[in-house]
């Protein structure tokens, strides 16, 4: 179960948005999470909390392919992203670090910054506290839990190998 303060952002959160070009010299996760959402919020870094969520509008994670994006947004202390969609090469580099993402039409238009939300990842629902309102999104598989549990792909892999 995750639980966490709602962050909102627009449709089409691009990869330079949620970690600025300027900033790929590094690939240490902190240094990273001192940057991430920036040039949309140049607070956000500051006020994040670990265990708080992004809810998105449509298409979060466009852009490039680059794996800094949502490895700066877990660096950050975010659990989970919340969107309409995701772009495709985003959603992929997110699940192999694992950080959970969820899609649901509804829930960004009625899920408000600042709110808390609870997501259940085993069976995909995503409750606003305040409000109450529940939105379903699909679960991931049996094997994608235990990845997104195993902290990504890497430590997944180690862990089945036994190492």
């Amino acid at each position: 179960m995750i639980r966490g303060k709602v962050w909102k952002f627009k449709d089409n959160i691009d990869t330079d948005l949620i970690i600025p070009a300027r900033y790929l010299n590094t690939h240490d996760p902190a240094e990273l999470a001192k940057h991430v959402m920036e040039d949309e919020d140049h607070t956000f870094a500051s006020k994040v909390g670990r265990g708080d969520i992004i809810v998105a509008g449509e298409n979060f994670g466009c852009g490039s392919s680059r794996e800094h994006a949502p490895v700066a947004i877990k660096a950050a202390g975010v659990a989970a992203v919340v969107a309409r969609s995701f772009a495709r090469i985003f959603y992929r580099n997110a699940i192999n670090i694992g950080l959970p993402i969820l899609e649901n039409k509804y829930a960004p238009d009625q899920i408000h910054q600042g709110d808390e939300v609870e997501i259940n990842l085993e069976d995909g629902i995503i409750k606003d506290i305040k409000s109450g309102k529940s939105f379903k999104s699909e679960p991931f598989p049996k094997f994608m839990q235990e990845l997104i549990a195993a902290g990504g792909l890497i430590n997944y892999v180690k862990k089945k190998l036994g190492k």
